[in-house]
């Protein structure tokens, strides 16, 4: 009866483990936050702002970066209202330069970064 017991144990304790990992898979939540976002898009600002003429390579980098690790439909809405956020708050941001910065890099994403952009519409 012992026996039973620690079979049934066991197996009761594989479903267990066996059932934590397949939801561990499924969720939803975002991996990028608005502290990714920033570090990645602050090599960007002088540009945005019309204080130096060329996009600088650490903003491309940080730009790629971002555009890398947005890479599920949570992590883009996330990382576009971050991007709204900033853009809001920072005073002084060309928006047209920040339309154009994604394609500057080489990047392509699935929305205008502009402060009317609505970011539950990203997908």
């Amino acid at each position: 009866m012992a026996a039973y017991n620690k079979i049934l144990a066991t197996a009761a304790a594989v479903v267990l483990l066996a059932l934590m990992v397949a939801s561990a898979g499924t969720t939803t939540e975002a991996a990028v936050t608005c502290g990714t976002v920033a570090s990645s898009i602050n090599p960007c600002l002088d540009y945005l702002k019309g204080s130096v003429a060329a996009v600088p390579g650490a903003c491309c980098s940080g730009i790629k970066s971002l555009n890398a690790a947005a890479s599920t439909t949570p992590d883009r809405q996330t990382a576009c209202e971050c991007l709204k956020s900033a853009a809001s708050s920072i005073s002084g941001i060309n928006y047209g330069l920040a339309a154009g910065l994604p394609g500057k890099c080489g990047v392509s994403i699935p929305y205008k970064i502009s402060p009317s952009t609505d970011c539950n519409q990203v997908k």
